[in-house]
């Protein structure tokens, strides 16, 4: 293990997880100030500099150590390319919790085309050859460490060609991932016409309206105005739901009941209720 300037050592170039100021960092700051850094950061050579080092693992912990005023951190160095290097970045994520979907992403396109840049190769982890033009055989072995299937893989690398915008929505949970799968076959013209109306509107498509607008987007149909009339049907689950919590209706109804036969003991009750209203209106006339 080596001990490393922090001016020498620089986040890997376009890595794909964000590295947040929030809650956790702060926690973070704090116990690199009691304690310094505990586990050491992980990083390579950079090609045609000297003593300049570039991240691998370890991006909050030098952020961390950033903050907290060190002028130096512990860390191991692996004598990588940039391709060796993407791997193991990635590799060394993918088990983190709570990865958002564009930390996904471009986790698995950045070792896609590592992988592609390598041509043949041996998988760092499997040990299994990777033909240069075998996309599903490299998305399968990018899956491996996920338990994802190289299909789910390949769709996550399609989110890629999302707008940043509606990325952001998606990692908020605004949009679903099948839903921005979809979008992501539209050119950024659409996208950004699409973005306008979710804005104005505020609300966000199904998967049955994204999966038009890709046909339509392929048939060379896809407009605003369509996108527009798209967007005005209602959606099953923007129509209003009521939810009454089991403990106020228990005492009130038989307890053999199912769910649907509860259902219709409450509507006939309203039913019952609302004509008992009518006739007391009808009387104070």
């Amino acid at each position: 293990m080596n001990t490393i300037p922090i001016t020498k050592i620089h986040p890997f170039e376009e890595h794909p997880y964000k590295v947040l100021d929030n809650e956790e960092m702060n926690e973070l700051i704090q116990s690199v100030q009691q304690h310094g850094i505990l586990s050491p950061l992980i990083v390579r050579p950079i090609e045609g500099k000297t003593d300049e080092y570039e991240i691998i693992s370890g991006h909050r912990r030098f952020r961390a150590a950033q903050k907290a005023g060190l002028t130096e951190v512990p860390a191991v160095i692996y004598a990588l390319n940039r391709d060796e290097a993407a791997i193991m970045l990635v590799d060394s994520n993918l088990h983190r919790e709570h990865l958002l979907p564009s930390e996904k992403a471009f986790a698995y396109k950045l070792k896609y085309d590592a992988l592609k840049h390598q041509g043949r190769r041996t998988d760092l982890t499997s040990g299994q050859i990777v033909p240069k033009s075998d996309s599903a055989r490299s998305s399968a072995l990018i899956g491996e460490l996920s338990g994802e299937s190289y299909k789910t893989v390949q769709r996550y690398i399609r989110l890629t060609e999302l707008i940043p915008e509606l990325l952001d929505l998606m990692d908020e949970g605004k949009i679903a991932f099948s839903v921005g799968v979809e979008l992501s076959f539209l050119d950024d013209e659409s996208q950004y016409a699409l973005l306008d109306i979710i804005e104005r509107d505020n609300c966000t498509p199904s998967y049955s309206q994204a999966y038009h607008m890709h046909r339509a987007f392929n048939n060379e149909r896809l407009t605003k105005s369509f996108m527009e009339k798209l967007m005005s049907q209602e959606k099953p689950n923007q129509r209003e739901t009521v939810k009454i919590p089991t403990e106020r209706i228990r005492s009130l109804v038989p307890q053999k009941y199912t769910a649907k036969q509860t259902e219709e003991y409450i509507v006939k009750a309203l039913e019952h209720y609302h004509r008992y209203l009518i006739r007391q209106h009808d009387r104070g006339r």
